[in-house]
């Protein structure tokens, strides 16, 4: 006697191998009979069932009495991806079969699990696996990053650090993460971890497990890899985050340092500790890797030293660009004691080094009369790049008549020597150019992080004055947050598509900053007109306008602050925000140009948001009908080359919202649902306690 069931399944579920393995040893915790079926399993039953019209033995009881099975629920749920369960009667015996459908490295598969019934309360076949999932501890969520969706340091500490394996083990730590929270915010910081992510993974099996092992270090384990292989991985990990740009802040240089042991004989968290002192080691210098096989970038250059008793590291690194072999070991012996030498022969050769280790090189002592590339076409794409800013350049030739000097000193370098020189000459004055630049980068380092302390700052104390506005009108804080993204990314936009607005990187980051202010002037809006739940009367509209009046009399007050830009800005915003292209705006009518540019982004940012949020008295419109108003002019007039901006990032803007939108309504559910699922648990241990 069978009795099938069928449950449909709301949305896939995806595993690893290794992830399969683990569940299915929990399950075989509980359960009498646990397997996996994959596509051959099921094809081997389609050609038995077109020769006798049964399937094969899935089915428990049929497999035990070697029979054939008319109603195999493994091979339905493998076909329609609904997930089942049945009840079979053998003998005196009842048997529960649940068949899960999931896919295992993109594989589809069947998980089987079968017990006795009156072995095992009777539970419904979600609720069993719910239930089964809190008492075996086996839960995906639990060990995966909510930010990268890899397993995170918990699973490491239950699953992995006592594990003893053949593996490489690798420590990644992204350099400068923290800059690039305090500069950009993080927004920019979860768009880096990201991208590094997808980095890694590009690069790896899908056998090897990647590990959030804190806020910027990665645990990396490569099962049976060999030395070589395993250290051209890491190597091309690096080289590619190095090489890997983040849309939306092109000044972002990514750059990671790896430290990497193969495992001997010990655990992974002994191999971990070792990996994490050639990561530190690695970190002198950055955008390096430091194996026990291979020290600096380059496979096959001098061995690390014992982390436990680590020498000296040359603090500097010197190219040597020259297509003399006789002048680069000349100029090696003089330098090489106390800095590290980088040599290549051409400028090509020079112009990539310079690409891949950026500011890694201290200095550059260049030849002019060179293959390729000559001297004076290295020094034009340095300063096109700009390198030649943060990168020293010294140029070494025979070449001595004043036209040469003089236009080498023109594109920029430092200093210039004549051949045949001195050793000692060369030496001091090599050394005297690097701590020269040395001590010029910790001054901007330093007035750049006083620069950047600030910023912060400003930026921390409008959000909290936007954030008390926001709160007493009844909004909440994502909207200003928003009208921060969509001002952003509307300016960014602006300037790619035309040159009519010349903003710098500089005056769209104040306006983006100035927007939190927009809606300041509502502080001295009546409560009972903000939050009311009806729509505004027409006398009530009236002094609602009254806002962007008020707002601009508040900073108008801020006399000491008039001539700085961030106050003008803000002005500009608070008092026309409201302003239409046609001239139908508040609060003085401006029309077309006459409205300023940050004003007219706020003005299309703040109307799109309004429109897809929950007012006191209508629902969200959706992000399409949001944008076919603007666009249709149901929501007022505007400049028509912002119109092109907004329709040209509207997939971005959705998807951004949807996001958000869903995260909500996750947070939402999973915290309605809480007290439902501790309600379910504490009622089948009372049952059981009862029994």
């Amino acid at each position: 006697m069978e009795n099938d069931i069928t449950e449909e399944t709301e949305e896939k579920e995806t595993m690893t191998a290794q992830e399969a393995e683990e569940f299915l040893n929990e399950m075989r915790k509980v359960f009498s009979i646990v397997r996996i079926l994959d596509q051959k399993n099921f094809e081997r039953d389609e050609n038995h069932l077109n020769e006798h019209g049964a399937f094969t033995c899935q089915c428990y009881e049929f497999w035990k009495k070697n029979r054939f099975c008319e109603n195999c629920i493994s091979m339905k749920t493998f076909r329609d991806k609904k997930q089942r369960s049945k009840l079979e009667f053998l003998d005196s015996t009842i048997y529960q079969v649940i068949s899960h459908y999931v896919e295992v490295d993109g594989e589809p598969c069947v998980i089987e699990l079968i017990s006795q019934l009156d072995e095992d309360a009777l539970v419904d076949n979600d609720g069993r696996m719910h239930l089964l999932k809190k008492l075996t501890g086996y839960n995906k969520e639990l060990y995966t990053d909510a930010l990268t969706r890899t397993y995170n340091r918990r699973y490491y500490e239950d699953r992995l650090k006592k594990t003893k394996e053949a593996a490489g083990v690798a420590m990644i730590d992204l350099d400068d993460f923290k800059m690039y929270n305090d500069t950009y915010g993080h927004r920019a910081g979860d768009k880096v971890l990201d991208a590094v992510v997808k980095v890694i993974r590009k690069c790896i099996r899908k056998s090897d497990i990647l590990v959030r092992y804190g806020g910027d270090e990665f645990l990396l384990i490569l099962k049976d890899i060999g030395e070589a292989d395993f250290v051209q991985k890491l190597h091309t990990i690096q080289e590619e985050i190095h090489q890997t740009r983040i849309q939306e802040y092109e000044k972002i240089r990514l750059s990671v340092s790896i430290g990497g042991v193969r495992m001997k004989e010990e655990t992974l968290e002994e191999a971990v500790n070792r990996a994490d002192h050639f990561m530190y080691q690695a970190k002198i210098q950055k955008n390096m890797v430091v194996t026990e096989e291979r020290k600096f970038q380059n496979p096959g250059e001098e061995k690390a030293e014992n982390p436990q008793n680590p020498k000296k590291s040359k603090s500097h690194r010197v190219m040597i660009v020259d297509d003399s072999e006789m002048n680069r070991l000349l100029l090696r012996e003089m330098l090489g004691q106390e800095l590290e030498i980088l040599e290549v022969e051409n400028g090509e050769e020079c112009l990539e080094q310079l690409q891949r280790y950026g500011t890694d090189i201290s200095l550059v002592l260049l030849d002019i009369v060179m293959p390729l590339k000559n001297g004076f076409e290295v020094l034009e794409e340095m300063a096109k790049n700009h390198w030649i800013e943060e990168i020293p350049v010294i140029m070494i030739s025979s070449e001595d008549s004043a036209a040469t000097i003089r236009r080498a000193y023109e594109l920029g370098v430092a200093d210039y020597i004549s051949r045949p020189f001195d050793a000692q000459v060369v030496y001091r004055r090599v050394m005297n150019t690097i701590k020269l630049y040395a001590r010029q980068r910790r001054l901007v380092d330093l007035v750049t992080d006083q620069l950047y302390e600030k910023e912060k700052n400003n930026r921390m104390m409008i959000a909290i004055l936007s954030e008390i506005v926001e709160f007493r009108s009844g909004e909440s804080g994502p909207h200003v947050l928003y009208i921060n993204m969509l001002t952003k990314w509307l300016l960014e936009e602006l300037v790619h598509r035309t040159e009519q607005y010349p903003l710098s990187w500089t005056d769209r980051l104040r306006i983006c900053t100035a927007a939190s202010l927009h809606d300041i002037g509502k502080i001295g809006i009546p409560e009972s007109i903000l939050n009311k739940q009806e729509k505004l009367t027409t006398e009530e509209f009236e002094e609602m306008k009254k806002h962007t009046l008020i707002g601009a009399s508040i900073l108008k007050n801020l006399g000491m602050y008039q001539e700085e830009p961030l106050l003008k800005t803000a002005y500009q915003i608070c008092r026309w925000h409201h302003e239409r292209y046609d001239g139908k705006g508040y609060p003085d009518g401006l029309k077309g140009e006459e409205i300023p540019i940050a004003a007219q982004i706020v003005s299309l940012a703040d109307t799109y948001n309004a429109l897809v949020n929950d007012r006191a008295y209508r629902k969200a419109y959706s992000h399409e009908t949001a944008l076919k108003m603007i666009l249709d002019g149901e929501r007022g007039s505007f400049n028509p080359i912002l119109l092109e901006c907004l329709k040209s990032i509207h997939t971005k803007i959705r998807q951004e919202y949807e996001k958000t939108a869903l995260g909500r309504k996750k947070a939402s559910f999973l915290k309605d649902n809480r007290k439902t699922k501790e309600f379910f648990l504490q009622t089948i241990a009372k049952e059981s306690e009862d029994f």
